[in-house]
């Protein structure tokens, strides 16, 4: 059965992590209301922070536009309205309208997830998890909250290893929340790349958030990212990395060969220091000609395919290795990397143009896809990529709009999850074809053969903060916040509806069991409880209960909640779930 998202539901990320379930929460507005691609591209590249309008020309998707444009091919559209606003409170509805004893549907709901073999409170499934868990999934929450480890986008200190110490850490890097600003992202990976210890305060885009007032004071534009480098703050992406650069650039002798290592060539190299430089142009050329064709009409498409096609020259030629200036990676490549890994996505979503492929398929950009490879070996960059979802839906509000053409149409489904590329199913159904059916390649340098990984991940993010995660899917049937922001599924201020959460929370546990040992097991299970949703709660109850986990399941955030494998895994078992609904 094909399932897509009700109305609106087409878009990103919501401003609230799922797994902090904090008040503040995270993207830049970046661009004009209208304008020229020019004008667009020079607000991007300055990070502006002003509120995002509607775009005024043909073609872009505004957010008044959004639920207009799958109101044809979206099946919940006739079911739920627009958005949560539209629904019913179940504290007043179910079968008997205000009759409906939620206290008692709540009880029966328990009493039959009481009665499942194996046990399934949170605590049976945590239990549970940890028995699969290896030993470093296990360490995951104790490693982010000491900084060490692998890294995550939830640190908020980052030491690398227990040889550097809080006390001494020279650095504190501002980012978005939601992981979506590109300038942020060339930094956050210098810094991991050098290995170089830093704190992190996570602030709002005005697009989804409000910032804090001693934000303002430090940075009265407003403009993300800052750093604060030996009590000195820097508020420019640009100066922040070369200050870096200058900064830490001599690794310790008979230490970490890695921290600290230059990533620019060396002074007395003028030759490969005048590719850098020829290259970091090339950079805002390509950036210029993607932002015309993104934000603009066809015409632009050649004039990109040419500056994209001296790009793929250069990476060929790139003597000894993969990277834009041989065997390693430098500045150049953290430079390009946020908005390649943007261009693709965006790209293949709004206009049907491919760059990136799956291993093994024919490309006219052959080099490109071994840079990108190249580019998910380094875990500096793995922590911060996103997928092509996360970023075909957090460019708009930044940018003022984008323009879709109709080659775009079925890859811009398939992301969505509403249809596989042959139109045969829903793209996020199960089994999940690999490769999204050749549109995104698979993360599988995250598990290393490891199937079962992505599952842990998802039910670890769930079970680990269970309770806030509950009431942030209850949303799906309560009401809008005010006021309202431009990222268009960010509501940080809307209104959980509690009637619904006892039923949402059953869901949840069933959802997370039936990824950690396989949706068969949970057959009968599911059955049961579905039938207390539908004779006790009534219609009007399980279509809130569709729209709570539909709310959840469309608001997953890559990286910023967990990485793809794991959010395709759940949203997939959220479709799961909402089917037996049906």
């Amino acid at each position: 059965m094909l399932l897509s998202r009700k109305s609106v539901a087409v878009v990103a990320i919501s401003g609230l992590s799922l797994l902090t379930f904090r008040s503040s929460n995270s993207v830049e507005a970046l661009a004009s209301s209208g304008g020229t691609a020019r004008q667009t591209a020079a607000a991007f590249s300055r990070s502006a922070n002003h509120q995002v309008g509607s775009g005024n020309r043909s073609g872009h998707i505004s957010r008044s536009q959004l639920g207009e444009k799958r109101a044809g091919t979206n099946p919940f559209q006739s079911m739920f309205g627009d958005m949560a606003s539209s629904l019913k409170s179940t504290l007043a509805g179910g079968p008997g309208g205000s009759n409906l004893d939620i206290a008692a549907l709540d009880q029966k709901l328990a009493a039959a997830l009481a009665a499942m073999e194996g046990g399934s409170t949170w605590d049976d499934i945590k239990s549970d998890l940890e028995g699969q868990q290896s030993s470093e999934e296990k360490a995951f929450r104790s490693n982010v909250a000491k900084g060490i480890g692998a890294p995550s986008p939830l640190n908020k200190i980052r030491l690398f290893d227990e040889s550097n110490k809080e006390e001494d850490i020279r650095v504190t890097l501002y980012r978005d929340h939601a992981s979506w600003c590109p300038y942020c992202q060339k930094v956050w990976m210098t810094l991991e790349e050098k290995r170089i210890p830093y704190k992190v305060e996570k602030i709002n885009m005005r697009c989804y958030g409000e910032k804090p007032a001693s934000f303002n004071r430090l940075q009265p534009s407003g403009a993300i990212p800052v750093a604060i480098i030996d009590g000195k703050v820097y508020n420019q992406s640009n100066d922040i990395i070369y200050t870096l650069e200058s900064t830490f650039s001599t690794p310790a002798a008979g230490g970490d060969p890695d921290k600290h290592k230059p990533l620019l060539p060396p002074q007395d190299d003028t030759e490969l220091r005048m590719t850098a430089s020829r290259l970091l142009k090339l950079e805002r050329t390509l950036f210029s000609a993607w932002m015309y064709w993104l934000t603009g009409s066809e015409r632009s498409k050649g004039n990109f395919i040419n500056v994209l096609q001296e790009v793929e020259k250069e990476l060929t030629s790139s003597k000894g290795g993969d990277f834009f200036l041989g065997p390693d990676v430098s500045l150049v490549d953290f430079m390009f990397a946020p908005f390649l890994e943007r261009t693709a996505a965006s790209m293949m979503f709004f206009k049907g143009y491919q760059i990136r492929v799956a291993k093994g398929a024919k490309t006219e950009y052959p080099a490109i896809n071994k840079w990108f490879d190249a580019m998910e070996t380094l875990s500096s960059y793995t922590l911060t990529k996103s997928d092509y979802y996360t970023h075909s839906w957090d460019l708009p509000p930044q940018l003022g709009g984008c323009i879709s053409e109709k080659d775009g149409e079925p890859y811009e489904r398939a992301i969505n999850g509403e249809k596989t590329i042959d139109g045969l199913r829903g793209s996020w159904e199960l089994p999940l074809e690999r490769d999204l059916g050749g549109i995104e390649p698979d993360w599988d340098w995250v598990h290393g053969g490891d199937d079962h990984f992505a599952n842990r991940e998802a039910v670890e993010r769930l079970s680990f903060n269970s309770h806030n995660i509950v009431a942030f899917a209850a949303r799906g049937a309560g009401s809008r916040g005010m006021p309202g922001y431009m990222a268009p599924l960010s509501d940080p201020n809307a209104k959980p509806n509690d009637g619904v959460k006892g039923s949402v929370d059953a869901c949840l546990r069933i959802v997370s069991l039936a990824m950690l040992n396989g949706t068969e097991k949970y057959s009968d299970d599911i059955k049961i409880i579905v039938n207390v949703l539908k004779e006790e709660g009534g219609s009007e109850h399980v279509e809130n209960v569709i729209a709570s986990l539909a709310y959840l399941r469309d608001r997953v955030g890559v990286p910023r909640d967990m990485r793809l494998p794991a959010a395709r895994t759940l949203r997939a078992h959220l479709n799961w779930f909402i089917e037996k609904m049906l």
